[in-house]
């Protein structure tokens, strides 16, 4: 089993979070493409998403990372 070590930009969010731990901030929105304007995700990658393995959560993670998402309201930055 891996382990999700997150970046030091995703360790300041949160410390806990984990690969099955979904990216969902509860603002979807696909409005003018495929992409969630909130999480970062295709629609078929929150459509599956509990069927996806820790490896595939993991690289959607650090993909939607690099891309500078889930968008959060974080009131420390």
């Amino acid at each position: 089993m891996s382990t999700y070590n997150p970046s030091p930009s995703a360790a300041d969010e949160s410390s806990s979070l984990r690969p099955t731990d979904s990216p969902c901030v509860a603002v979807c929105s696909t409005l003018y493409d495929d992409i969630c304007r909130g999480c970062g995700r295709t629609a078929m990658e929150v459509a599956n998403w509990v069927f996806f393995s820790e490896e595939e959560k993991l690289g959607i993670w650090e993909r939607i990372r690099g891309q500078g998402y889930p968008r959060r309201n974080n009131p420390s930055r």
